[in-house]
């Protein structure tokens, strides 16, 4: 895109959009695309991310890539699309937050697809974040909003950990220096590490012989050192004060809640099942995986909910 303009008035030139389509356009009659369903990824998740759905994109299934017309973005701070690493801005890059994120990808699919309303929008983690955000924001973009293993507040041990990560980066002084360092990369490794206890179950990581878990430990913190220092931390401070609790109310779109009883992160019950009942247009679905907060990886075992679901669009 030409600009994009930030929230804060800061504004970013010729912003690169990283994105993938795939599915069948349909046209109105004035040509413009009328089945579009807009994917977001989790945090720093590329357009990539919409292979979770990829199963379930068969003719007559709930994502059926003849009925609908799936676009799937790197959001604004991820690598791919306009970010601190892809402008070389590093820690010069604007602070962003997660209605910057959605107007990111509002403007976009208004230039380049003349996109002024979608079908809907398919989030998980961080993902749901900006579903929810683009809901209450813009009511009438969409029609539905599926928001997966997420949440309405950052909160609890959620913000701890959140407030952790920052810790740990800004804790680090080549951090000012907007340059990657041999410290830099060590504070990264340890950032990232403090995750890892948050993605798999509990019950899945208590099954582990301690051998493979700390092999698996050392692979995840040696595979998220290709994760720009900088990324994460714009990311991480987006998500660290998100609260839409008192704005739930201004929701139109129908939405389906897709929670996990073995999710670390947003637990059923302290998330789910409170955003539903606050949500007027709301569904519940609570998945039954050890695979947890990574539970959107297996979306065949709840196949026959979904369709229900989407046979309303």
């Amino acid at each position: 895109m030409d600009s994009f303009e930030f929230e804060n008035g800061e504004i970013i030139d010729d912003a690169v959009v990283e994105y993938m389509t795939f599915g069948t356009p349909k046209y109105d009659e004035n040509g413009v695309i009328d089945n579009a369903i807009l994917y977001c990824s989790g945090s720093l998740g590329t357009f990539a991310g919409i292979n979770k759905i990829l199963p379930l994109t068969e003719k007559g299934d709930a994502f059926d890539g003849d009925k609908y017309f799936f676009i799937s973005m790197s959001a604004l701070g991820a690598p791919g699309s306009c970010s601190p690493s892809t402008t070389d801005l590093k820690n010069r890059f604007p602070k962003y937050s997660l209605a910057d994120v959605v107007n990111f990808q509002k403007q976009f699919l208004d230039e380049k697809f003349g996109i002024g309303h979608v079908v809907g929008l398919i989030g998980n983690s961080m993902g749901g974040f900006v579903g929810l955000t683009q809901a209450i924001l813009y009511p009438d973009f969409q029609d539905f909003i599926i928001c997966g293993v997420s949440s309405y507040k950052v909160a609890g041990h959620d913000y701890i950990l959140s407030k952790f990560v920052d810790e740990i980066i800004t804790s680090d002084p080549d951090y000012a220096k907007g340059e990657m360092t041999y410290s830099l990369i060590r504070t990264l490794r340890l950032a990232n590490l403090a995750e890892f206890n948050f993605g798999l179950s509990k019950e899945a990581l208590r099954a582990m012989p301690k051998e493979e878990l700390a092999a698996e430990f050392e692979t995840f913190g040696n595979e998220m050192l290709e994760i720009d220092i900088y990324d994460l931390k714009y990311c991480n401070e987006s998500c660290m004060n998100f609260d839409v609790e008192d704005d739930l109310d201004k929701i139109t779109s129908d939405v389906l809640i897709v929670a996990c009883k073995q999710d670390p992160h947003f637990p059923p019950e302290l998330d789910g099942v409170p955003m539903s009942e606050m949500i007027e247009n709301s569904r519940l679905i609570v998945m039954d995986s050890e695979l947890g907060h990574l539970c959107f990886n297996e979306l065949e075992t709840i196949s026959d909910e979904l369709k229900e679901f989407m046979d309303g669009f």
